[in-house]
């Protein structure tokens, strides 16, 4: 047994503990025919730096992973890397760019080369700040979603999903970042409100017959109109549609359709259709008739203004970006006097959230995965329970988006990534397959082939993150008890980029559901409650609060916070709060070192004779229950807080206070077999807090002892509801509340904390017998007398007066006394009641009664006057519509917080009498 600091020093365990667990193998310990437990993480960024949403989520999946091996299973936490297509070749091309360099100074394949530099060099930092928060991944396994292994696996999917017919070439709207030249997805569009304006215009009637009223955020897209709509039971416009319009500027004629996307409510009911650059639009265009082939295309891939394919946009507006676009074509439009007004307006306008730049609607030839047909196995596994998704509100959610599901548009236009693996012939033809070879061998001797130029959404591969990362195809990921994974964690907002995904890939060519369990958790938001962003300035680095306050409060933190369905408020004074805890952990393990308790040498409980012995077991073991049932519904909340309050009040605040006399040799009692149960209980309290908070408890568990193994590979506390003992418990817990009373009355009126007093009952002899709502007084002497040792050193009472038996007992010696060596005097007594007795202390000597309740009135009036502020202030309809819900509530809250603490005063003042 080593003997701990006085001072408990997170940094110096954590590089410690954390590098013995990964030299030693112990986050993959050999286990042959031990049940086979396995998660993956969801892969970051090549590039990225852990950032408070990684925390949360990492370490829901540790403390899941942890508790696995605790249990005796194969556990394995399969981790790696993304190779983050567009943010890896940006870090490049800024690297090129610093050396007055760019990217297509080099050829595609010495490009391709600076990026493998990079990563050898500078890649994979996030990997080293996740072991700072201790999460004990699968290092030796260490996937890549571009090494060798994984690339065969995406070649493979994408050459059978073709061949299925399931992937597929077409002409479609995508979201197009001009900055960076390529198509991005949803989750890469960030939307931000813009100060804006809405053109009213006035479309000439081809027949010259009138004009027809459009409006539009984005007058420069006019030039590749191609029809106005207006919804079919708008009476308005009944004998308009089939008629034609003449567009100004260009002179194109273009129809007037009927379709239900036209709202007859807004603005004046029809609206401007440009397919090329609208999703709705493009939508209404194909039912109009007109195929995504023959949509105008008004922008390059710049977004500067192109050509069309009728070639009727005058020259003056060729080259023009968007924004001089605009212009120039309202002042066009007004010059032919067809601009009836300008309003301003506040636009929701898509941004791509890493170049910055506007994000363009954009009609271009891209590669799609059939996601319709895919979805419907993963639709009926929810259905069918086969996934279970918690917590089970965002099935719903689910089911929407799946059931409407458009398809998935899977290149993109980079260098870096798995390259499309298609090969163009000279007439167009295309030959899908895993080589250029096995494609040559397709198109024929002498057939010149190029091969496609782009590459893969990241998405795609990591799709197959599941079984790709355990070696499918070549490996048989079912048959070796790794497929499906047991549980997947995920932040709820990649549910359906990568969640849905997985689940569409998994069950395509597996025939199976890739996890059994989806936890979907929220945000970590600022203090305020507002969405954590770099522009804001509110973001929180983790690792600073790991230096500060350790990864272990991090950790207990973030499962401490974890409630299904709801964000997490970031508090940094709760992580330190934890910290606290910690500490007490610490402080309460070096109590017990001095005082000759250490490691337990049984998984079982020991046998005990004494209440306190046996009530510590029975708290143990309802803890270790509570927490089993926790971790079955995965509410981390829960656990933690079960661990939390055992740990603070059970354990350190009452137990070690408990047995304190015990151990010094006190009242006679085994002071043996209460070393060897708070040995054993400190034992189950380290091994089921290690999930939560692995550092500390490492530490504490070899410097208790000398261990055959570490506490990263112990056993989980098996709940034996044979030690339960109820009797003891009950009467622990009457203890409790009867010492926590008696200390509450003495707090609130002010009694000294070295005063000690007497303490007089006055219990109906007439009560039920022991074991019912209240003992009789023999039996409640009884009860006092067997815990007089308590009574005397933690309540601070020297004598017990019952009055109505005239018996007095001394709570130093255990020994009755003569009434006639008291002094008995009711008048100055505080009065208390506990299971149905009223208690009495006499305090007359003790405190000046007559001061105290004059200090508990004015106390009184003042509080009341503050709750009363405060509730006219909640009652004034004007300040809770017009005043800032946030401090609102805190109103509410301090009111409750006032009226509580006037109704605690009156109660201290009324025991005075």
């Amino acid at each position: 047994m080593s003997e701990l600091p006085k001072t408990f020093d997170p940094a110096d365990i954590e590089n410690r503990w954390y590098r013995h667990w990964e030299d030693t193998g112990a986050f993959r310990p050999e286990r042959d025919g031990a049940e086979p437990w396995t998660i993956v993480n969801p892969p970051p960024n090549v590039t990225g730096s852990l950032h408070i949403g990684h925390a949360l989520d990492n370490t829901l999946q540790d403390i899941l992973v942890r508790h696995a091996r605790l249990q005796g299973k194969d556990a394995r936490w399969v981790v790696g890397t993304d190779h983050a297509g567009i943010a890896t070749q940006m870090v490049v091309e800024r690297q090129l760019n610093e050396k007055q360099q760019k990217r297509t100074d080099f050829t595609r394949e010495d490009f391709v080369g600076k990026v493998w530099e990079w990563k050898a060099e500078s890649g994979g930092q996030i990997t080293q700040q996740l072991r700072r928060l201790g999460c004990s991944m699968d290092w030796a396994n260490e996937r890549f979603t571009m090494d060798e292994g994984f690339s065969k696996a995406v070649l493979k999917v994408f050459v059978d999903l073709h061949d299925e017919g399931l992937i597929y070439r077409d002409k479609r709207l995508v979201n197009w970042d001009p900055g960076l030249g390529t198509a991005i997805s949803d989750l890469e569009v960030e939307t931000k409100e813009v100060q804006g304006k809405f053109w009213h215009f006035k479309y000439p009637l081809a027949d010259g017959g009138g004009f027809i009223h459009v409006a539009t955020t984005r007058p420069e897209t006019m030039l590749a109109d191609m029809a106005v709509a207006v919804h079919p039971e708008d009476e308005r416009y009944k004998a308009l549609v089939g008629k034609k319009v003449r567009l100004p500027i260009t002179g194109r004629e273009i129809p007037i359709v009927a379709d239900e996307h036209a709202d007859p409510e807004l603005g004046s009911g029809a609206v401007k259709i440009t397919p090329g650059h609208d999703f709705n639009d493009f939508e209404v265009g194909k039912r109009a008739g007109v195929k995504p082939a023959a949509m105008l295309n008004m922008l390059s891939a710049k977004a500067t203004v192109v050509q069309t394919a009728d070639g009727l946009i005058p020259d003056q507006y060729l080259g023009l970006d968007v924004a001089e676009a605009r212009k120039a074509v309202v002042a066009a439009i007004e010059a032919e006097g067809l601009l009836e007004r300008v309003e301003d307006r506040v636009i929701q306008t898509p941004f791509g959230d890493r170049s910055g730049a506007v994000i363009e609607p954009w009609l271009t030839d891209q590669w799609y995965v059939d996601a319709e047909t895919l979805a419907k196995p993963a639709i009926e596994a929810v259905r069918s329970d086969r996934i279970e998704i918690v917590p089970k509100s965002w099935e719903k959610t689910f089911f929407n988006w799946m059931e409407n599901i458009q398809p998935w548009c899977i290149s993109r236009q980079l260098w870096w990534g798995h390259r499309i693996p298609a090969w163009y012939a000279e007439d167009g033809s295309i030959f899908v397959a895993e080589s250029a070879e096995a494609a040559q061998a397709k198109a024929g001797e002498g057939v010149a082939l190029r091969q496609d130029e782009d590459v893969l959404d990241t998405w795609f591969s990591s799709a197959l993150w599941p079984f790709a990362t355990m070696g499918w195809p070549d490996a048989d990921v079912k048959a070796a008890g790794r497929y499906p994974n047991d549980v997947l964690i995920s932040g709820f907002d990649i549910l359906f980029f990568w969640d849905a995904r997985m689940m569409m890939q998994g069950m395509h060519f597996l025939n199976d559901v890739p996890f059994r369990k989806l936890y979907l958790h929220g945000l970590v938001r600022a203090a305020d409650g507002a969405k954590m962003s770099k522009s804001k300035g509110n973001t929180v680095d983790p690792l600073g609060l790991i230096d500060r306050f350790g990864a272990d409060a991090l950790r207990f933190f973030m499962a401490a916070m974890e409630s299904q369905g709801r964000d997490i408020k970031m508090d940094e004074k709760r992580v330190e709060g934890y910290r606290n805890f910690a500490t007490k952990l610490w402080n309460a393990a070096r109590f017990c070192q001095s005082n000759g308790i250490g490691g337990s040498k049984h998984v079982e409980a020991p046998d005990a004779n004494f209440a306190v012995n046996r009530w510590i077991i029975a708290e143990t073991i309802q803890t270790v229950q509570a927490i089993d049932l926790a971790f079955a519904d995965l509410r981390f909340d829960e656990a933690a807080n079960a661990i939390y309050h055992f740990v603070w009040s059970r354990f350190c605040d009452w137990y070690l206070e408990l047995i304190k006399p015990i151990l010094q040799g006190h009242a006679g009692l085994d002071a043996d077999e209460t070393r060897s149960v708070a040995g054993w209980v400190l034992d189950q309290i380290l091994v089921m807090l290690h999930p939560f908070m692995p550092f500390i408890t490492e530490e504490l568990w070899h410097a208790l002892g000398e261990r055959e193994y570490d506490l990263i590979v112990a056993k989980w506390p098996m709940a034996d509801a044979r030690a339960l003992y109820p009797a003891a418990v009950k009467e622990m817990q009457w203890l409790i509340r009867f010492i926590t009373e008696i200390r509450s009355t003495r707090s609130e009126l002010n009694v000294p904390p070295g005063a000690r007093t007497n303490l007089w009952l006055d219990a109906d002899t007439e009560r039920a017998e022991m074991g019912g709502d209240v003992p009789v007084v023999s039996e409640l002497e009884g009860r006092i007398q067997a815990n007089a040792i308590y009574l005397n050193r933690l309540a601070r009472i020297d004598q017990v007066e019952f009055l109505r038996s005239g018996t007095v007992m001394d709570m130093a010696t255990h020994e009755r006394l003569d009434r006639s060596d008291v002094t008995h005097q009711a008048e100055g007594c505080a009065t208390f009641v506990v299971d149905d007795v009223t208690y009495m202390l006499p305090l007359a000597e003790v405190i000046d009664l007559e001061a105290e309740r004059g200090r508990l009135s004015k106390a009184i009036a003042a509080v009341e006057k503050e709750r009363d502020s405060l509730s006219k202030r909640l009652d004034n309809p004007s300040f809770v519509e017009k005043a800032k819900p946030e401090a609102v509530d805190k109103a509410r809250a301090d009111h409750a917080d006032k009226a509580a603490e006037a109704d605690r005063l009156k109660a201290a003042l009324a025991r005075l009498g």
